[in-house]
């Protein structure tokens, strides 16, 4: 097959990141490619060869391996590969062969390496790694789509004052939006109805269109929260309909603006602390979904927005064990309250059940048990009314196997350790991410040294705790797409927690067995994990960028939702995600993929 190099541009100008350059630019690139044709089985390069450059398949298929002879993608067309070797010293990461006979175009290695220090597009379409976002909200730069309301009230322009009157208060709103067919025509405010109503003494039947601000200024969703603040002091105004291709879909007023800049974690946590009943708790535990949008909004990193969301639930569940207390009277003995899963990790999303234990003082007496029944259903049901939903498994306080003395809990891993069958696997999971929550610190310290300890030296345990870890795989397809779904509710999605992060949750786990590690939360884990060489440096790297990019996919899955009135899941549609984002997802995919083998092939992980 012959290509001449007008037929090589416009092929080039189809893909992401070329089809961006500027037509000079393009042209000179399509110079720079070199045509190899290869036939099918042959050997393209192996795991640790110096690299030529970077492929781009025009035709034919290429199987990629990695290091364990495993095959992780079989690219087609249109897909380009070598990257990630070129992008740390130049050597192959992975195998790659001919599937079928196949025609490739090879960039060499110092024109993709100028091609990236000239075009920002690029560079930026290669990198994988997290870029740094800040700690803190800024009305300023956040999106309005963070800021406005979206429950609207909404009359035609025939109807009296009097209706919309009542309207906005029962709404306890101070604007309604005049509309037709779902188009904006006018506003009217309390203000309007004040000024042109009352001081006027027009009837309350008078329409709407005699009061109206008609053809109000307006801003799309994609605008800014400096772009909302400029034109409400240059126009001296209090409301700003927010429309999009034409159609009205918020409202962002300048009480919204000051309860987003009052808006806060701590605020919530505040009022949680301070709350006398249930009920206020979960009136104040429901904004949680619209605190998790405006911080993704505004650009925080994901493991601070889940640290802040966590951090809600260990206030709601303190206070419920303060209320407990005050309710049935002091408790009988020590005792301490732990959870486990996404809340003891740290690590809690806009959608969260609970999972938690209880671990009494080995003097406890005889009134204990019915004591802790009682408090430990409070505060389960208490949480549950908070938002989070009982445990599906039971992993509960509220049960007795998860309240028990402390010399029981010792028994407990002791077994798990010894005979570590599939149940003793699956508890040993959650187990191990306890995190103490209130009472008496000092039952778990111990506990949990010795069981790291006993579990980071029993190594029949932790190759049965590798092999559970593979159980969850990330959603790779061959065909270079994902392996999405097949029936029920979520068809054609990608799971973003149980295939996305629950594989690298699983990694960290297994390397803090390992390396008998303190850390619980997955971050600090993989972290620590490099630190004491359970982790290649380089490895460490990969995974963490990898973690962070599909735990920021899926924060930014949530908050769409939220924005767009749903309850939050973590079901993705990959479609709703660019190339480019699709892209750097899968690669994220690969990275993990290629963690579980080597993890399966190093510690020898029962299959």
């Amino acid at each position: 097959m012959t290509l001449d190099t007008e037929t090589l541009r416009a092929f080039l100008a189809t893909l992401d990141p070329y089809g961006s350059l500027p037509p000079e630019a393009l042209a000179g690139l399509s110079r720079s490619f070199v045509k190899k044709d290869v036939p099918a089985g042959r050997r393209i390069f192996t795991l640790g060869d110096p690299l030529e450059g970077l492929y781009v398949i025009h035709s034919g298929e290429v199987e990629i391996r990695d290091a364990h002879g495993a095959q992780v993608s079989l690219l087609g067309p249109r897909n380009s590969f070598g990257e990630r070797g070129l992008a740390r010293d130049g050597r192959a990461a992975t195998t790659a062969s001919a599937a079928t006979d196949t025609c490739l175009l090879l960039l060499p290695g110092n024109a993709y390496h100028a091609l990236l220090d000239a075009h920002e597009s690029v560079r930026r379409f290669f990198d994988r790694k997290r870029r740094e976002r800040p700690e803190q909200n800024d009305l300023a730069t956040c999106r309005v789509e963070t800021l406005m309301s979206r429950d609207l009230i909404t009359c035609p322009a025939d109807a009296p004052v009097r209706e919309a009157a009542r309207m906005m208060r029962a709404g306890h709103v101070s604007s309604v939006c005049v509309t037709e067919g779902g188009r904006l025509q006018g506003l009217v405010t309390l203000r309007d109805i004040s000024a042109k109503i009352v001081a006027d003494g027009l009837p309350h039947d008078t329409p709407l269109s005699r009061v109206m601000t008609r053809d109000p200024v307006t801003l799309g969703p994609a605008a800014l929260g400096s772009d909302v603040m400029h034109l409400m002091m240059e126009r001296r105004i209090g409301h700003l309909p927010i429309t999009e291709g034409g159609a009205l879909v918020g409202m962002v007023t300048q009480t919204d603006l000051t309860r987003y800049q009052a808006f806060s974690s701590a605020d919530l946590v505040s009022e949680i602390a301070h709350a006398t009943t249930t009920d206020e708790m979960a009136r104040v535990t429901a904004r949680i979904p619209n605190l998790l949008a405006q911080l993704v909004g505004a650009g925080n990193r994901h493991d601070v927005i889940t640290r802040l969301i966590t951090d809600i639930a260990d206030a709601a569940t303190r206070r419920l064990l303060a209320l407990a207390e005050a309710e049935l009277g002091p408790p009988p003995c020590r005792y301490l309250w732990l959870a486990c899963g996404s809340q003891g990790r740290q690590e809690q999303t806009g959608v969260s059940d609970q999972d938690n234990c209880l671990i009494l003082a080995d003097d406890a007496g005889d009134d204990a048990g019915p004591y802790f029944e009682r408090f430990a259903k409070f505060v389960c049901d208490g949480l549950n009314a908070c938002g989070y939903v009982y445990c599906p498994g039971d992993m509960m306080a509220s049960n007795p196997r998860w309240r028990q003395p402390l010399h029981v809990w010792r028994e407990y891993f002791r077994g798990w350790i010894a005979t570590p069958n599939p149940e003793a696997q699956m508890l040993a999971s959650v187990m191990f991410d306890l995190r103490p929550i209130g009472g008496d610190r000092s039952l778990f310290e111990s506990l949990r040294e010795e069981t790291l300890a006993a579990a980071g030296r029993n190594t029949i345990f932790v190759s049965h705790m590798i092999s559970n870890s593979l159980k969850h795989t990330p959603p790779l397809g061959l065909i270079r797409g994902f392996a999405l779904i097949r029936s029920g509710e979520h068809r054609n999605t990608l799971d973003l927690k149980l295939s996305g992060t629950v594989p690298v949750t699983d990694l960290g786990r297994v390397y803090a067995l390992q390396g008998q590690l303190l850390p619980v939360n997955t971050r600090a884990r993989i972290a620590a994990a490099r630190a004491a060489g359970v982790l290649s440096q380089r490895g460490g790297q990969d995974l963490m960028d990898a973690y962070d990019l599909i735990a920021e996919t899926r924060l930014e899955h949530q908050a769409r939702q939220v924005r767009n009135g749903h309850a939050p899941d973590n079901f993705l549609v990959p479609a709703s995600l660019s190339h480019f984002d699709r892209s750097h997802l899968r690669d994220a995919f690969v990275v993990v993929k290629g963690m579980q083998s080597a993890l399966g092939h190093g510690r020898g992980a029962f299959g």
